[in-house]
Parts: C-alpha cells; sequence; structure tokens
C-alpha cells in the first residue's frame, strides 16, 4: 500500500485502503462497503487514505490465532523465538528511512519518529537479547523452589508458567503506531502466543508499512501476527478466558471495554494504560543557576515538544517551590522561543510538528480553554492558529493542518481541581507551586495515579523524601541531577527492561518490564507429584528424583558426554576425602585467611556455630572441584561460576567430605557449538550431614 500525499480535492473514492492483514494474507473490504474513515496528512490535511473492516470475519481471525498461530508458535523455544526477533529487529533497522516517510504524515519530525520506529526496533533487538540470557531454551519456566510435601521427599510441589493457550488482542493509540505496537508483540512472541495488533485509525497506515515488511521477511511463523486495520467492534464477543486484551488509549474507552462480559464474567484477561497527568518536581534545592534547574527546564520542554506533547508519560504538572513559579515559567518559554520550530516535519529546521488530526487539535484546545475558564492563566503560548513552516520553507497559517503552539499555565490556586483532572494531550504544561515536601508530595498523587514522575534534585535527603512519598502513586520515577542529565534516557521514554504501567487514573495495567511482561502471556500453575515426574515436566533435575550414577553404569564420567549424550539426573559420587589441621592452616598462610574461627581453637570453641577450628568454605569448595574434575581436555570447556551456594554444616580437622554432582540443567545455546549445563552439587560429610550445596555452571560442547 502507498500513502503518499494526494491531491487537495482527493475523495474516498479515490484512494486506498489501508489493508488488515489476517490469516496470513491481506484484506481489504469489497468495493463500495460502508463505514470507511478518512485519513489526514496531519501537516496538510490531505487525505491520505480511508480505513474500513466492514465484513471482516473477526472470529475467524481470532480461532487462526488460536490454532495456526498456537501450532506454529508451539514448535519454538523461548531461544528459538528471541532469535527469531532479534532477526526481524535487524531486518527492520535496514528499512527504517522507509518507515520515516509514513511517520512524516503524521506530523512526527524525524527525532518523534526515531522515538516511535527506533524505540520499537530496541524493543526487539531487547527482547531478543533478554530471551535467550533470561529464560531457558525450553517452553516452561519454572517460577521458585521445590517445596517438599512430605516427610520422605516423595511428594513435592513447585510453580511453573505456560503460554496461555489464546490470542494476545493489543489495542493501541495513535501517538506511537510503531513503538506501541512492537513493545506489546514481542513479550507476546517471546511467550509464544499470537498477537492480533489493532492500531488506531488517524496513524495505523504507519502500523500497516511496518507489518508489510514483516510480512515480506518471511521470518515469523504463520499466525503468528495479525493485523486489523480500522474498527474491531465486535471483537470482545468471540474472546473467552483463553486470551489477552492489552489496551492503551483513553480511561472511558478502556471503563467500556472492562465492563464487556466477557472481562467481567467470561475471564479474557485484560490490562490498560490509559491517561496520566504526570508531573515533574523540582526540589528546594534547584533554583536558578544550578545544573537541577537547567535540567528540569530542559526535561519540561522537550516532554512539551516531543510527538507535539502526544505522549502517555508527558509532563503535564511542573511542581516547582512557590517562589521559584514565575522563574522556571520564564525559562520554559523563553527555551520553547529560542528553540522551537513549529512546521511540518518535512520542512527545514522544523523541531515540533502538528497534532495527529485535525479532532485531536480540538480536543486539546478545549481542554485547555476550559482549564482557563476554572482559573489557569497564560505565561506562555496562545490558542490562536499558530504561523508555521511548510514543507517548501514557507511560513505562514496553514489550513487543514492540526498544528499549535506550545501553551504553559500558571494557576494561583494550586488545588484548582482542573490541574488534577484534566489532560491536554498535546503541548500543554502546567507551573504549580508547592509550600514544602509534604506539600509536593501531595500534589503529586493528586493526579490519581500516574505513568512516571521525575524527581529533580541534587539532595539525597530530598530524592528519599520525595521519592518514597510518591513511589506508590506511580509506574516509575526518574531522579534526575547534574550526575545523570545527560545520560539519562528521559522523563518520557519507557525503557524494555523497566516496567511501563501505573496505577488508578493510569489505568493500572503493567507492560513491559523485561521478562516480567513475557509472564504477563503465561499461566502460572502450582504442580504437584513425586520430584521424578516434577523433572518430567520442567526438564529441570529434582533433588529426590532418580539418578543415573554414569561412572558405576557407564563407565563414564559425566564430563566426558557432549551435550548430545548428556541427560537430566546424569550424575557422579566421589570417594571421601579428609580435612586434616595442617590443612586448614596451610589454606590459611595461603589465601591470608586468618580469621579466627580457622586459627584459634579457643577463639573458634566460644563461638555458638563452630566446634572449635573448621574448614574455610572455599577450601572445601576447592576440593570439591578437585573431587569431582574429569582432568583431561574434553566436552566440558569451562567453569562459568556457582549460584545459590550455602554452607550448612561446619567441617573440622579430622571430618571427611565427598560431593555428589548431578546434571540439573541443560541448555543447548542456538547459534553456538556448546551449551550451558548447570549441574547440583552437594558436599556431605563422612556422616551424610549436608555441608554445602551449590549450582556449578559449565559450558559443554555440543
Amino acid at each position: 500500500m502507498t500513502t503518499t500525499a494526494t491531491a487537495p480535492h482527493a475523495t474516498l473514492d479515490t484512494v486506498e485502503t489501508v489493508p488488515s492483514f489476517v490469516m496470513d494474507s491481506w484484506w481489504t473490504p469489497e468495493a463500495g462497503a460502508a463505514g470507511a474513515t478518512p485519513v489526514r496528512d496531519a501537516s496538510t490535511g490531505e487525505i491520505l487514505a480511508k480505513v474500513s473492516t466492514e465484513g471482516l470475519d473477526l472470529a475467524a481471525v481470532v480461532d487462526y490465532g488460536r490454532t495456526t498461530g498456537q501450532d506454529e508458535l508451539g514448535k519454538l523455544t523461548f531461544h528459538q523465538r528471541a532469535l527469531k526477533l532479534k532477526e526481524l529487529a535487524q531486518y527492520l533497522n535496514a528499512r527504517r528511512e522507509h518507515f520515516y516517510n509514513f511517520s512524516f504524515q503524521t506530523g512526527a519530525t524525524k527525532i518523534d519518529s526515531m522515538v516511535d520506529i527506533d524505540g520499537g526496533i530496541g524493543v526487539l533487538f531487547t527482547f531478543g537479547s533478554k530471551g535467550r540470557r533470561e529464560l531457558p531454551n525450553s517452553q516452561v519456566v519454572v517460577d521458585g523452589p521445590m517445596e517438599v510435601l512430605s516427610k520422605d521427599g516423595s511428594f513435592a510441589g513447585e510453580h511453573i508458567y505456560t503460554r496461555i493457550p489464546g490470542v494476545a488482542v493489543q489495542i493501541n493509540a495513535f501517538n506511537f503506531p510503531v513503538w506501541g505496537m512492537l513493545e506489546k508483540f514481542a513479550p507476546a512472541f517471546i511467550a509464544g502466543v499470537p498477537t492480533i495488533v489493532k492500531p488506531a485509525t488517524p496513524t495505523g497506515y504507519v502500523a500497516a508499512a511496518v507489518v508489510k515488511a514483516i510480512v515480506e521477511s518471511n521470518i515469523l511463523p504463520k499466525g503468528s501476527l495479525q493485523l486489523v486495520s480500522g474498527s474491531v467492534r465486535g471483537l470482545l464477543d468471540v474472546l473467552d478466558y483463553r486470551d489477552l486484551v492489552a489496551f492503551t488509549g483513553s480511561a472511558s474507552t478502556a471503563k467500556s471495554l472492562k465492563a464487556h462480559p466477557n472481562v467481567v464474567e467470561g475471564g479474557v484477561r485484560f490490562t490498560s494504560e490509559t491517561d496520566s497527568l504526570n508531573a515533574a518536581i523540582l526540589g528546594p534545592d534547584g533554583v536558578e543557576g544550578t545544573p537541577e534547574f537547567e535540567a528540569f527546564v530542559k526535561s519540561v520542554v522537550t516532554e512539551m515538544t516531543v510527538k507535539a506533547g502526544q505522549k502517555c508519560t508527558a509532563i503535564r504538572r511542573a511542581i516547582v517551590p512557590q517562589e521559584l513559579v514565575p522563574a522556571v515559567s520564564a525559562a520554559v518559554g523563553k527555551r520553547i522561543t529560542e528553540r522551537v520550530v513549529l512546521g511540518d516535519p518535512r520542512g527545514e529546521g522544523v523541531t515540533m510538528g502538528a497534532l495527529a488530526s485535525v479532532e485531536q487539535l480540538e480536543d486539546v484546545r478545549a481542554a485547555v480553554q476550559s482549564m482557563l475558564d476554572a482559573g489557569g492563566e497564560l505565561a506562555f503560548g496562545t490558542l490562536d492558529s499558530p504561523s508555521v513552516t511548510s514543507a517548501d520553507g514557507t511560513t505562514g497559517v496553514v489550513d487543514g493542518g492540526a498544528f499549535m503552539a506550545p501553551v504553559v499555565l500558571n494557576w494561583d490556586n494550586p488545588e484548582a481541581e482542573a490541574i488534577h483532572s484534566l489532560e491536554a494531550f498535546g503541548p500543554v504544561s502546567s507551573v504549580i507551586g508547592y509550600k514544602d515536601m509534604a506539600d509536593a508530595v501531595r500534589l503529586a498523587a493528586r493526579g490519581g495515579g500516574s505513568l512516571v514522575a521525575s524527581v529533580c534534585t541534587n539532595d539525597p535527603d530530598v530524592a528519599r523524601e520525595l521519592v518514597t512519598g510518591i513511589a506508590a502513586h506511580h509506574g516509575r520515577v526518574l531522579m534526575l541531577n547534574r550526575e545523570d542529565a545527560r545520560t539519562s534516557t528521559g522523563h518520557g521514554s519507557p525503557v524494555p527492561h523497566l516496567v511501563h504501567g501505573g496505577p488508578g487514573r493510569a489505568g493500572g495495567g503493567e507492560e513491559l518490564g523485561g521478562i516480567r511482561s513475557v509472564m504477563h502471556h503465561m499461566q502460572r500453575t502450582a504442580i504437584q507429584g513425586s520430584p521424578n515426574m516434577l523433572t518430567a515436566v520442567t526438564g529441570v533435575w529434582h533433588a529426590g528424583a532418580d539418578r543415573n550414577f554414569t561412572v558405576e553404569t557407564e563407565g563414564t564420567h559425566p564430563f566426558r558426554k557432549h551435550l548430545s549424550t548428556l541427560r537430566i539426573g546424569d550424575a557422579v559420587r566421589s570417594d571421601l576425602r579428609q580435612v586434616t589441621l595442617e590443612d586448614i592452616t596451610a589454606f590459611a598462610n595461603t589465601t591470608g585467611d586468618t580469621f579466627y574461627a580457622h586459627t584459634n581453637q579457643e577463639a573458634a570453641e566460644a563461638n555458638p556455630f563452630f566446634p572449635g577450628i573448621v574448614a574455610h568454605g572455599y577450601l572445601l569448595l576447592s576440593w570439591g572441584a578437585g573431587l569431582f574434575v574429569e582432568p583431561a581436555p574434553g566436552p566440558v570447556l569451562a567453569n562459568y561460576g556457582l549460584e545459590n551456594l550455602r554452607f550448612i554444616t561446619p567441617v573440622a580437622a579430622g571430618d571427611s567430605i565427598r560431593v555428589t554432582l548431578t546434571a540439573k540443567k541443560i541448555t543447548p545455546r542456538e547459534t553456538d557449538e556448546y551449551g550451558e549445563v548447570a549441574w547440583d552439587a552437594v558436599l556431605t560429610n563422612q556422616n551424610d550431614e549436608i555441608v554445602a550445596t551449590y549450582d556449578v555452571l559449565t559450558l559443554v560442547e555440543k
């Protein structure tokens, strides 16, 4: 589909329909279908395309995801899916300039487009990496340790995660057509859940352009991604407890969707990210002339003007010491005057583009007027039609363009309800004063739950008081000062590693947060059974399950096995080795660890934990390695660490130790000729009392 700007006289009869990609083919309504919605260039008002889903069988779309999509994704492990995300990210990254051309038509500048497009591709890269580093190369995630439920250990339980058996319906907002789509798609894909994405109508053609490239790449399995361009009225009617809906948009729409019987009674999982009156708080130390004052003003202006303020994370309320309200307002206005050039993003030197649509412009102006009527005063800016730079470099007022100049409001009464309840979703921010720290916390909380807040201070005590005071009202808090002002990703930039979402007004949902968001697409289930059955389900050896002592049964040390022949439960048990006082003393002198428990009999006996001089824990670990190692070159390439180490029973001179090592978890690497093996290691003494437990991590050739 091509959506280059058409002539101003174009009508719906002369433009193409933004297509849907469903059931692995492109679909548009039949010619003459009713109910098409026009989509316009945000800067010129020219019609670009039309949008309609008239005649689309949504039930069939959902069924295709639940069947074909589930089947195809179910053939892959977490690591294999992660590698496909990485491959897809590389493919899309090479085509960014192509997507920018579509993005410009939404009113987005080059910087805005990078935030959306590059940011979305970056999410794919991040999850492609984290999926391989933090998840097993399997399809089941073990959550927490085994719980022994019987005296003899024959009955136990634990929790596992497996993917939900339905589809992830992702309903996105107009402001980030690419990032909004990919940040939801990536964790669902890693989990193995098919996606049905529904972009917002005004900018959905940008999402369609990216999906077109994704389809052409032929990287994803069939059914893993479907695109519905247009209305999805009736979609919730065909969803049930197997499915998930992730919504970004207005609180009123979220409320309507959450009230659907299939959500209320049918068990459809629903998460939302909605309105947010985010705050930035300037600490009392952030006076004029300090780096914190400068960083605060810069942050406010950035959040007002990036994406023309159409960000759910933008700063709507700048909360500053009462005496600094005039200075902050003036500094914000001065920076806007000096640095912001409003116009068509295709024009030379333009730094802030149009709102996404004329309808959006009308909504923002109406919200600002309501705030003025409620007591707000214009400290900077105007509601008049601004003079803008056109694509050809000329300057003037553009008919049909959705342009709005930045607006800063001041308030005599910081308690005015409108400040804390009306969100003008554009380049608008209010500067309000606080009396003291408690007042700043209270004003920030008046937002009723927000996605993000910033605290700008170089005083650790101020940071502690403000952050702990507002944290429970926010999904994320950025601490900004002279140390991180240059390196911070910014108030309004969610990162895939950390949670995006917030309580209350912000929707109460949670997205991103690294592997946490993958788990949102999975069901946590408690499983119970014998250690052997738990091992069979999870692919991880559990204490009490069968072992295969390969030296005795096969004449082969498990360290002589490649990954192709090594099995979960393969084990080796060493002979006993006695510990002498001379060994302990030599280790103390060689290492310099002359802690009294290893060198002073009288002091050691006075310690309630020790019977007298005892062996160093790390001496025992070193001996343990010597007891289980197979010294010849072979499949084991390296030992790269220990995990979960615990010392349990002290070992005195005259005691003996042995080690039992069991292959606990085997993780082949998809792109390398080796994999990772975690070995359950248990040190015991001559009385079979446990001395230490830990996991040994090795790299082993395939």
